[in-house]
């Protein structure tokens, strides 16, 4: 059973950093894709960056430069880098991974990832 745990939302000033960290277990798969998604109140969920089993990564032209995905594998865990946070940042951030992926695309596609995480929350005052 595949399992996604995401911590280390909170709040913070513009212009400040957050790392957000996304625990991953039950699958084994060689070969995937996880991504960071975000969803506003009121808006659709987006995707804000991606990374391969190979370490290759994709993301949305709003973090292009402030945000920076990484992985562990050692210990199954998927990272976000938010720094230069702004107030329009602000939204539930989501972890997924999609086990039939071979490429990431930019943005990453929700609707391609097929297991999610129960969310952790940033917000960033101005």
């Amino acid at each position: 059973q595949v399992q996604l745990v995401e911590s280390g939302g909170g709040s913070v000033q513009s212009g400040g950093s957050l790392r957000l960290s996304c625990a991953a277990s039950g699958y084994t798969h060689s070969s995937y894709c996880m991504g960071w998604f975000r969803q506003a109140p009121g808006q659709e969920r987006e995707g804000v960056a991606a990374i391969d089993s190979d370490g290759s990564t994709s993301y949305a032209d709003s973090v292009k430069g402030r945000f920076t995905i990484s992985q562990d594998n050692a210990k199954n865990t998927l990272y976000l880098q938010m720094n230069s946070l702004k107030p329009e940042d602000t939204a539930m951030y989501y972890c997924a991974v999609d086990l039939l992926c071979t490429i990431v695309v930019a943005p990453p596609d929700p609707l391609s990832y097929n297991y999610w995480g129960q969310g952790t929350q940033v917000t960033v005052s101005s």
